[in-house]
């Protein structure tokens, strides 16, 4: 019957006992719930630590060092979950699967941290969106199919998409606001009434009376400029993405379970494969 004809990919392998592989395709799933967890924590931890503060607060998404940093830092799992994913398994996800995923982990924080324990509205704490960027990044690799034109074309798109995707969201906090005689916008207002850490970056001076508009000619400069960094850095966690998938350190037993021990030569595998199909 067909449910008992083998899958000769697995017949290669050397894996034909059906308890084997009903626990190989387990361990599958529970190595890729594992590793989509990781990785979302592990982009998480890197995006909090290097962009930080500059996408905590609104009153911080200024036109200078929010545009510019954001998305270098955001660009970097991206491109290393690419290298692995494209590599292997000719998947153009790994953008949009890495920014989902600390989409998902930053909303988390912010509503059960920011919001829900230390009591500061979403208007303050709200996450920018990286996702139109992402998306960009995997819809150039899908369509050329090379890494070099994902990174100098996609690279590019991801850094300059990101302030105009945001926008849209940051527009309503940059109206000006006439506040104890001084002209401000709403979103510095909404940080002066929430007191935050009295560490020394976050005493830093608020610009006033430039409003941070989009119009102005830093946050132009700033975007480009970051756009054309974005380049650089894809392609450098693009090779770091190809040394992290060589695997070597396993052990024997492990490789073994999962199919990687003793790996056939293509002739010999084309040839056991030939013969499984036959056999049938």
């Amino acid at each position: 019957m067909i449910s008992k004809v083998l899958d000769p990919v697995l017949v290669a392998a050397g894996i034909k006992s059906p308890q084997i592989i009903s626990s190989s395709r387990a361990f599958d799933i529970v190595i890729a719930f594992i590793a989509l967890f990781v990785l979302t924590g592990a982009y998480h931890l890197h995006f909090m630590l290097v962009a930080g503060d500059w996408d905590f607060w609104v009153d911080w998404k200024d036109r200078r060092f929010w545009v510019t940093l954001t998305p270098i830092v955001a660009i970097m799992f991206p491109a290393a979950t690419q290298a692995f994913l494209w590599s292997k398994f000719r998947l153009p996800i790994g953008a949009t699967l890495c920014v989902t995923g600390l989409m998902l982990a930053e909303w988390v924080v912010r509503i059960f941290g920011w919001h829900g324990l230390a009591g500061f509205p979403y208007s303050l704490v709200w996450p920018a969106t990286l996702i139109p960027s992402a998306l960009l990044l995997d819809a150039v690799l899908l369509l050329t199919r090379s890494w070099l034109m994902t990174g100098i074309v996609g690279g590019w798109l991801f850094g300059i998409m990101f302030y105009p995707a945001n926008w849209t969201m940051l527009a309503a906090y940059r109206m000006p606001v006439l506040h104890l005689g001084q002209l401000t916008s709403v979103g510095d207002l909404i940080g002066y009434s929430y007191i935050r850490s009295a560490t020394p970056e976050y005493l830093r001076i608020i610009e006033r009376g430039t409003l941070r508009t989009f119009g102005g000619h830093s946050a132009v400069i700033s975007a480009f400029f970051s756009a054309f960094v974005c380049v650089v850095t894809y392609f450098v966690w693009w090779f770091i993405g190809i040394l992290a998938m060589n695997i070597t350190y396993l052990p024997s037993k492990l490789k073994k379970y999962m199919g990687l021990a003793n790996e056939p030569t293509p002739k010999a595998a084309d040839e056991t494969v030939t013969s499984a199909i036959s056999s049938y």
